[in-house]
């Protein structure tokens, strides 16, 4: 077995649980659990495909046996036990399947071990907000993979993070401040300072309280990054101590990869998560490229016709959870589009997803029904004009409006300019009208995005 590459863990401070012990650390039952989890996943992120599949189906075997006898939903709609043998052939779960039968997918026997059960809601910023039931241990889950995460790419947990998170009040005025940074290290071990601030705040004071914080490490959406990077750009100024910047609940478009290398000198990290399901996927920590978290979910991409797609071929994301057993989630059609890879070259056998092309809201659809994820070029437009916010909306078949902010009226050359850029990356036929805008602003769950189609 291949050694886990780790430069952090052996910076770690665990914590213990039994006074006067602090070295070798005793860690509290939740913490300990959390390790056991965590050596598992870096054995088992080196087996061969073949053999994680294998072990992927005992688990899938055994939710959904759990969701045909408890949960009455799958019981009516299947007719008959499911097994792994016809799982290709069950019928997709959507997100109107879950708003309108919340209750009959909750399981009427949830295994006591398991925990408590609590509820959890998206944001809506979509458009379709859903809730989901699940168990205490589903959140512990999500604190091994966490740590996986802080594993793969090194992190120093003794560094301050600073976290720009959706609306919450008062969160503008002043960021709260915690000791640690989050349930994933609270029992386990001791970290720097974590700052949570609102994405309310207006642009150029986030990135003065940025500044004057000093992080080691930021965690925003990716929509938030490269505005204040762009921000950062036009004022000069450089974030100091920055090492990382962590990304996560948009699609990520690959400039601003390049907006942090060039207003930061700092490397940008993304992962692919959701409230329903919990991490679908990590990016690897030697490629920009993302690891499916496949001892936790089991990740499909199809076509139209319900077919597995081939690696490189976009398609709809159906994902399966292997551990929520209050409220199982089998085949559940996410609304994102994605893109599988070939076998990763860092040697572990988790799935490869090349690409994550996003929701599919914020598709681009033509008067013959082809489908295009529009990529416009945050450093590109920011070479044409400078925009401090932006937005683009497809209004009809043939018009995008472009939204813009701007401390003054575009001379008419940049405007020009402005259009033949984007029109360079639509389809033909297509015409741009820019709307300028005193403010855009942020919905409500916080994620504001960079195009959306109202045809789509």
């Amino acid at each position: 077995m291949r050694p886990e590459k780790d430069d952090g863990f052996a910076t770690w401070r665990l914590l213990s649980a039994l006074p006067g012990v602090v070295f070798p650390a005793l860690p509290a039952r939740d913490a300990a659990e959390a390790l056991a989890v965590l050596d598992q996943l870096a054995a088992s992120q080196w087996l061969p495909a073949e053999a994680l599949r294998e072990k992927q189906h005992l688990q899938l075997e055994r939710v959904l046996a759990h969701a045909y006898e408890t949960v009455p939903y799958y019981r009516a709609r299947w007719g008959r036990p499911a097994d792994v043998s016809r799982f290709a052939e069950l019928p997709l779960l959507g997100k109107e399947d879950l708003r309108g039968r919340f209750e009959d997918l909750g399981s009427r026997a949830v295994p006591a071990d398991h925990g408590a059960v609590h509820a959890s809601s998206t944001s809506g910023s979509t458009g379709v907000p859903v809730r989901v039931q699940k168990t205490a241990f589903v959140d512990r889950l999500w604190n091994a993979f966490t740590l996986r995460d802080h594993l793969w790419h090194g992190r120093d947990l003794r560094e301050k993070l600073f976290v720009v998170r959706n609306r919450t009040p008062g969160l503008a005025q002043a960021p709260e401040r915690a000791q640690n940074w989050g349930p994933a290290t609270a029992a386990l071990c001791a970290t720097g300072e974590a700052l949570l601030l609102g994405t309310e705040t207006e642009l150029g004071a986030l990135l003065g309280r940025i500044a004057e914080e000093r992080p080691g490490y930021l965690l925003a959406y990716p929509l938030v990054v490269a505005e204040l990077a762009r921000l950062s750009l036009a004022k000069g100024e450089r974030l100091q101590g920055l090492r990382e910047v962590r990304t996560y609940g948009e699609r990520l478009d690959p400039e601003v990869r390049e907006l942090c290398r060039r207003a930061w000198g700092a490397k940008l990290t993304d992962h692919y998560s959701t409230v329903e399901l919990g991490y679908l996927a990590l990016q690897c920590p030697e490629h920009e490229h993302y690891h499916v978290q496949a001892e936790g979910v089991l990740l499909e991409v199809l076509d139209d016709a319900g077919k597995p797609c081939a690696p490189g071929v976009p398609g709809r994301v159906v994902v399966t959870s292997l551990h929520n057993f209050a409220m199982p989630l089998i085949r559940y059609e996410l609304g994102d589009f994605a893109e599988l890879g070939e076998p990763c070259p860092c040697g572990r056998g988790l799935p490869v997803l090349k690409r994550i092309n996003g929701r599919t809201h914020a598709t681009l659809v033509t008067r013959g029904g082809e489908r295009y994820w529009p990529y416009f070029g945050w450093v590109g437009i920011l070479d044409v004009a400078p925009l401090l916010q932006h937005q683009f909306i497809q209004k009809r078949y043939d018009l995008i409006e472009a939204h813009i902010v701007t401390a003054g009226r575009l001379p008419a050359e940049q405007e020009e300019a402005l259009r033949r850029h984007l029109l360079e990356r639509l389809p033909a036929g297509m015409r741009v009208e820019l709307v300028y805008r005193e403010r855009i602003e942020v919905p409500p769950g916080g994620k504001l995005q960079q195009f959306f189609s109202e045809v789509a």
